[in-house]
């Protein structure tokens, strides 16, 4: 049955690279692909994101490198990981370049690929469940409800430098997406809400905050953006995490398909008790 799950598929030739994403957590979210490059791989290049019981599915004497990277703690430079990725295909390896999510989805795979790109050397890129969609399926919340927004904003809550991007049109944001999913905002939470409530949100919008999403260490911390960084810091909970904004939230109390199987009650009408709020 396992050949013939892989039979047909590509070959990850000698001296080229794939660029995989490893999904939110979850082995079994892996992608037929991606099952099949860590079964061919002899170099696997991962980062911090990508879970343990995936990489325990390469092959017998696959090399493994960490290329993670962490806020606020040393990490290799974003160009130092894309030329390694260069010296290990030249000297004619099988490279996996294993990334947490989508690496096309704030996971810089653009920019390693272009180095490949630079460099000559052959790659494949492979799309994963990003954690903005997976993370939060695995909680229970659907990015998308037709009873509540017809459009998502996705966004990163930091940039290069480690503070919050300035280019986000934060007043659009808060006005034009009713649902808003967040990468890498829980260390500023606090600046991102109020920039929010001050675009026109509500205070009281639920927000829920996904960590670890995907894994048997999934935490789902519920709040508003007016007590999002209190209820954050009280936790204790810190990332990765996957934070999402909007009325989607409140259909958790229906959909938690992994607290149903461990005895919750989920609820029949998540939005009983919705108070309609005008936005500015």
């Amino acid at each position: 049955m396992t050949d013939a799950l892989f039979a047909g598929l590509p070959e990850l030739e000698p001296g080229s690279v794939w660029l995989v994403g490893a999904g939110p957590g979850d082995p079994a979210l892996l992608t037929l692909h991606a099952a099949n490059a860590l079964r061919q791989a002899d170099v696997i290049v991962h980062d911090a994101l990508v879970s343990g019981d995936c990489l325990k599915l390469a092959k017998s004497g696959a090399t493994l490198e960490f290329a993670g990277k962490r806020g606020g703690k040393p990490s290799p430079k974003q160009r130092d990981i894309s030329l390694r990725l260069v010296e290990l295909a030249r000297a004619g390896n099988r490279v996996l370049r294993l990334k947490g999510g989508d690496p096309f989805v704030f996971g810089r795979g653009g920019e390693e690929a272009l180095t490949l790109v630079e460099h000559g050397i052959p790659f494949r890129i492979v799309p994963g469940i990003t954690a903005g969609i997976g993370g939060l399926a695995y909680a229970g919340i659907p990015v998308t409800h037709r009873e509540v927004n017809h459009a998502v904003t996705f966004l990163t809550g930091h940039d290069s430098s480690g503070v919050v991007p300035d280019r986000i049109n934060w007043e659009g944001i808060a006005k034009g997406s009713p649902v808003i999913v967040m990468y890498m905002a829980m260390k500023h939470i606090g600046q991102i809400a109020a920039n929010l409530i001050a675009g026109g949100r509500s205070p009281e919008e639920p927000v829920a905050f996904v960590c670890n999403a995907a894994t048997p260490e999934q935490v789902v911390l519920e709040t508003t953006l007016s007590r999002a960084e209190a209820d954050v810091a009280a936790s204790g909970l810190e990332p990765p995490a996957i934070v999402v904004v909007g009325e989607v939230v409140r259909l958790r109390a229906a959909l938690d398909w992994l607290g149903a199987r461990d005895g919750r009650v989920l609820a029949a009408d998540p939005f009983a008790n919705r108070v309609v709020r005008d936005r500015a």
